[in-house]
């Protein structure tokens, strides 16, 4: 009886993500592909390939294999991949709730905004994109944000309220371009994310690497007296380098990859 009254009780303490957090997207069910024909890769599965890429032992690849591309297709617009959101977010969650804060207005969290706030499924969905599965254009990428359309990432508008009601201020740490700010602000306020301490995106000439990038503007905050209580992101490179925060969670992204 006491078991059972305790797994209740740690049920209670879990919050709640419900699918309507979700990519307004058709649900299409995942099924392992083995990889075969086309760019064969040796003994290794689609399964496999997006285990090795989100454990970060699969690098600098600049497109998803070609066989793999209704595998990874599958997967991000199937349950699954909302799933595995919601699953980050519930962790990233329970951490923040049980973090040692200062209410002094300088306990932050670093959101990254591509595949992590904002989704962009509805480009990557498109026949001629293919999931990653055809080489990236910038051309029509851009195009495709100037939309202002993209919907929230599965369970992190979620996540960004309860940080916000912790007293953790949101700062939005992007690779995505300057020129894109207004319309960057008007999509994020339109899923959700109301208001945060910093926007900060990526000048026109700057060439450094994502690393290197958000290593510096990390470092200027904590400079500034900002300590990162949490850091959260689709790609590694959003992860790594100096300042990364005092936790780190991880999204899924198997349809590209940002050094």
């Amino acid at each position: 009886m006491r078991a059972f009254l305790l797994v209740v009780v740690l049920l209670a303490t879990i919050p709640t993500f419900s699918h309507a957090d979700s990519i307004p997207n058709q649900i299409h069910s995942l099924r392992p592909h083995t990889a075969g024909g086309g760019h064969h890769i040796p003994g290794v599965n689609c399964l496999s390939w997006r285990l090795g890429v989100e454990a970060n032992n699969i690098r600098d690849w600049a497109m998803v294999p070609q066989q793999c591309e209704e595998y990874v297709g599958h997967y991000m617009l199937g349950h699954q991949y909302r799933d595995d959101c919601i699953a980050v977010a519930i962790s990233a969650v329970q951490y923040a709730k049980n973090a040692t804060l200062a209410h002094d207005g300088k306990d932050i969290w670093v959101f990254d905004i591509e595949e992590t706030t904002l989704s962009n499924l509805p480009y990557y969905a498109r026949s001629d994109v293919a999931f990653g599965a055809t080489a990236y254009n910038a051309t029509k990428f851009d195009a495709w944000v100037s939309e202002g359309t993209a919907p929230a990432v599965p369970g992190g508008v979620r996540l960004y309220r309860t940080l916000v009601s912790l007293g953790i201020k949101p700062v939005f740490l992007s690779g995505t371009k300057q020129q894109f700010r207004k319309v960057r602000i008007a999509n994020l306020k339109k899923t959700g994310y109301s208001h945060w301490e910093k926007l900060i995106l990526k000048g026109a000439n700057d060439t450094r690497t994502a690393v290197e990038y958000k290593s510096k503007k990390r470092t200027e905050l904590v400079k500034k007296g900002y300590r990162i209580i949490g850091n959260i992101g689709d790609q590694w490179s959003d992860l790594l380098g100096d300042n990364a925060g005092a936790r780190t969670f991880k999204l899924p992204d198997p349809m590209y990859y940002i050094a």
